[in-house]
């Protein structure tokens, strides 16, 4: 009987022991909401790919779509001069388009550091530029009242120590040369210069509001958190910005404090994603084309309409959008870009207050066809996006004693609840005993997606 209580306790202390192996820190539900409720409120921010690559304008990951070698590739490091970079101007630009926050490439996979690290030669600093570019975007940013985030690759395919998988530029086709390509490649020590380099970008810049860390691939042939000493790699980032925001990519998913905010990555969510059953933060990163990296021959782009949607759709779904730019080899946000980005900001002047500390909108309120809710619990109000837009009569359903007040809300002009216009007597247009009609004008507001906005009893 000894032995089995014995054995008992030696149980629970060993799961007791996992369970606390599996938290990264101690926070509140609570805590955590209220250091993520700047970026919840906000909903909008630009991711920034820019790098020598921007060089070659044809991807971000030319090294490895290409197959180059480490000296080919050398050309881009030693020809970078972007002598027209002026990060206040992107800051205007993100401001303008309605953004809150911003992200950008401290060191993509190609590992060039967009700061001056002591840890590497293979720096801007190094290059003709001459400066630490990380410094000046850091300053222009903040000094327009952005909220600043640091990109940061854990892959890196120029550090010497750093083994080749599955993924590298110089993945092998032959099983067996993985061995022999990786003699005298020690992770370990790469392992230390990814903890050094966090700490420098965590430690030289001020407060830096969000970490984006990227990514995982475990797997034959991958990497994984072990790999990347994940857990004790978050608990430094934890330990050095305690208020920090960090992604989802270092492959502790089930750690408590490993992550805040799930990435799903150039693709539509269907809805709010969820872990163990709850809903949780989420941020969709997408890009205007096909690329990360200035690309200048890549062509499809979308329109004003598919971007303002995808804004939109995420929000509705309690969602972030991060809308990537990647800047020339001249220092230059690509013209168009920087279009599509005013055009946003035409809307966004009118009807951010539909985008701004918004969410899911609540499940009894059933959404009309062609248009999409979202949903202020601060002010309790209710912004019907109208996709498609209707002629004259547009019904909402089961909202009848809801309503206090509806206008448009790009010129607060008041939309009158009528009964529909051209039935005859006793025809009732189709209403239920608790739906509503809006008399709406013949002519489209001249705006791309007009908003109407309910002030909710």
């Amino acid at each position: 009987m000894k032995k089995i209580v014995v054995f008992c306790i030696l149980c629970l202390s060993f799961f007791s022991l996992k369970a606390q192996q599996k938290k990264i820190w101690n926070e509140t539900e609570q805590e955590k909401k209220e250091r993520l409720a700047w970026w919840t409120n906000d909903r909008f921010g630009m991711f920034v790919h820019w790098g020598t690559y921007s060089l070659a304008g044809r991807h971000e990951k030319v090294k490895k779509n290409e197959k180059m070698t480490d000296e080919k590739y050398q050309k881009y490091f030693d020809n970078f001069n972007p002598d027209l970079y002026n990060p206040q101007e992107w800051a205007k630009l993100a401001k303008a388009a309605g953004m809150k926050y911003a992200v950008i490439t401290t060191k993509h996979h190609e590992g060039f550091t967009l700061f001056d690290s002591e840890y590497t030669e293979y720096k801007v600093t190094n290059t003709p530029y001459g400066k630490d570019a990380l410094k000046e975007w850091v300053e222009a940013f903040r000094a327009e009242g952005l909220k600043i985030g640091f990109y940061y690759s854990i892959i890196d395919w120029h550090h010497p120590d750093y083994t080749i998988d599955r993924i590298h530029p110089k993945a092998p086709k032959n099983e067996k040369q993985y061995k022999e390509l990786n003699k005298g490649r020690d992770m370990g020590k790469y392992r230390k210069y990814l903890k050094n380099q966090v700490t420098e970008i965590l430690t030289n810049y001020g407060k830096v509001d969000m970490l984006w860390m990227d990514f995982s691939f475990p797997g034959k042939h991958g990497k994984g958190k072990d790999d990347w000493d994940s857990v004790a790699l978050m608990k430094l980032i934890r330990k050095l910005q305690p208020e920090i925001i960090v992604n989802d990519r270092l492959d502790i998913e089930e750690y408590e404090g490993g992550w805040d905010f799930t990435t799903p990555e150039q693709f539509k969510v269907n809805e709010w994603p969820t872990y163990n059953g709850e809903k949780i933060p989420w941020e969709t990163c997408q890009t205007f084309s096909g690329s990360w990296g200035y690309y200048r021959d890549e062509m499809s782009w979308k329109n004003n309409k598919q971007l303002l949607v995808l804004l939109i759709e995420t929000v509705s779904k309690g969602g972030n959008v991060l809308l990537n730019v990647g800047p020339t080899g001249r220092g230059e946000i690509d013209y168009r870009a920087e279009s599509a980005l005013l055009k946003m900001g035409d809307w966004m002047k009118y009807n951010s207050r539909s985008i701004y500390g918004c969410t899911q909108a609540p499940q009894d309120f059933e959404v009309p066809e062609n248009s999409l809710f979202t949903y202020n619990e601060e002010t309790k109000r209710l912004y019907i996006h109208l996709l498609d837009y209707p002629i004259q009569n547009f019904t909402l359903k089961g909202m009848k004693g809801k309503i206090k007040y509806i206008q448009f809300l790009h010129d607060a002009s008041e939309i009158k609840i009528t009964k529909p216009h051209g039935f005859g007597p006793g025809a009732g247009g189709g209403l239920g005993e608790n739906d509503i009609n809006l008399q709406l004008p013949v002519v489209k507001p001249n705006i791309e997606i007009p908003v109407i906005e309910i002030v909710l009893n």
